[in-house]
C-alpha cells in the first residue's frame, strides 16, 4: 500500500437536473429533460478519478445510516475506492446536492447533513503510514475537520506522505481569513480555481494570485475550466491550454483535473508543465457525460485523447 492514496473528505449524493430552458423562478414551474442521481463530494469525485486512471485509493469519511449512505458507499466502492475507513453515524443524514444545469451554468444547492461532521478523531492517524499521499478536498465545508487539518497535515508529513489540498467554495464568503494561509505552508500541492484564488488573496486576477499563494504553498495550481490552468515551476508561470470538447455536465470537473494532476505528478513524477496537460484532458473528457464519475478516463482513454488532439 506504499504508493496508495489516502482521501480525507466529505461524503454525499448529487442529484442533477438538466435540459432546463431557463433558471427556476417564484410562482413558476419548469421542466427537465433529465435527471440523474449519481455520487458526489469534490473528495469523493476525486478519489474515483484516481482510481479510474490506475491509483490505489482508500476513502475516510462519513455518511449516515440510510439509504443515500448506503448508495455513497456502494458507489465508491463500484468506483474501486476503498472504504473500510467510512464510518456509517446513525446520528446523521446523507448529504444532498442539487445541480441546476442550464447550457451556458449550473447552480447548486446543498443540504449539508454529514457533510461537516467528519473530525480528526475520525481519521484512524496509524494508517498514514501505509499511504505516499494524503489529499483533502472541500476544506470549507468541512467545518469540524478544518480544525484538526493542522494536525493532520503534521502527521501526515512526519510519516512521509505529501499533502493535496482543494478549498472548493467558501458559502460563509470568509474564505480562511487568517487560518488559511498558515495551513498553506503545510501542503505541497494546492488546488483552487480560479475564483476560489483570487478570492482567497483579494487579487486583480489568475496570475497574481498564483504568485500570491505560491509564497504559501509548495506547489500550486490554478484551475481556469475551459481556459486550461495555471501553475509555477522555477519561479516561472506556466500556462496549459483547456480542451474543446462536447459539454453535457461540468460536475466534477475540477476534481477530475485533480485527479489527473496527482495522478500524472505524484504518482508518475511527471514535470509540472505536463501533468496540467494531462489534468486538462481529465477535466475535458469528465464534462462529456452527466455527474462527476459517469465519463472519468482511463489511463488509456487520456493517453489517446492526448494523441488524437495532436493531429
Amino acid at each position: 500500500m506504499a504508493d496508495a492514496i489516502l482521501v480525507v473528505g466529505e461524503l454525499n449524493l448529487d442529484l442533477i437536473v438538466s435540459g432546463l430552458p431557463y433558471f427556476p423562478m417564484l410562482g413558476r414551474e419548469v421542466v427537465a429533460t433529465s435527471m440523474d442521481l449519481v455520487l458526489g463530494s469534490s473528495s469523493a469525485i476525486c478519489a474515483a478519478g484516481l482510481t479510474r486512471l490506475g491509483a490505489r485509493v482508500d476513502f475516510v469519511g462519513k455518511v449516515g445510516l440510510d439509504h443515500d449512505g448506503d448508495l455513497v458507499l456502494s458507489q465508491l466502492r463500484q468506483s474501486g475506492v476503498g472504504t473500510s475507513h467510512v464510518i456509517q453515524d446513525p446520528s446523521l443524514r446523507t448529504g444532498l446536492t442539487i445541480s441546476l444545469n442550464l447550457s451556458v451554468d449550473r447552480a447548486l444547492i446543498t443540504f449539508m447533513g454529514c457533510i461537516p461532521a467528519l473530525r480528526l478523531e475520525d481519521v484512524p492517524l496509524a494508517i498514514l503510514q501505509n499511504y505516499r499521499h494524503l489529499h483533502v478536498g472541500s476544506y470549507f465545508l468541512q467545518k469540524n475537520l478544518r480544525r484538526g487539518l493542522p494536525e493532520l497535515f503534521r502527521q501526515a508529513h512526519r510519516a512521509g506522505l505529501t499533502v493535496s489540498l482543494d478549498t472548493g467554495c467558501d458559502p460563509d464568503g470568509r474564505w480562511g481569513d487568517g487560518e488559511l494561509p498558515d495551513l498553506l505552508r503545510q501542503v505541497d500541492v494546492f488546488m483552487p480555481n480560479e475564483e476560489e484564488a483570487r478570492a482567497i488573496t483579494r487579487a486583480d486576477d489568475a496570475e497574481s494570485a498564483l504568485r500570491h499563494l505560491s509564497r504559501r504553498a509548495e506547489l500550486v495550481v490554478v484551475k481556469r475550466g475551459a481556459r486550461g490552468a495555471l501553475s509555477m515551476a522555477s519561479g516561472q508561470v506556466i500556462q496549459s491550454p483547456g480542451f474543446k470538447v462536447n459539454v453535457l455536465d461540468t460536475t466534477g470537473a475540477g476534481d477530475s483535473f485533480n485527479a489527473g494532476f496527482l495522478f500524472a505528478r505524484i504518482v508518475r513524477g511527471m514535470p509540472v508543465a505536463e501533468s496540467l496537460h494531462f489534468a486538462n484532458a481529465c477535466g475535458a473528457l469528465c464534462v462529456t457525460g452527466y455527474g462527476g464519475t459517469a465519463a472519468q478516463p482511463t489511463l488509456e482513454r487520456v493517453e489517446a485523447f492526448l494523441r488524437e488532439t495532436k493531429r
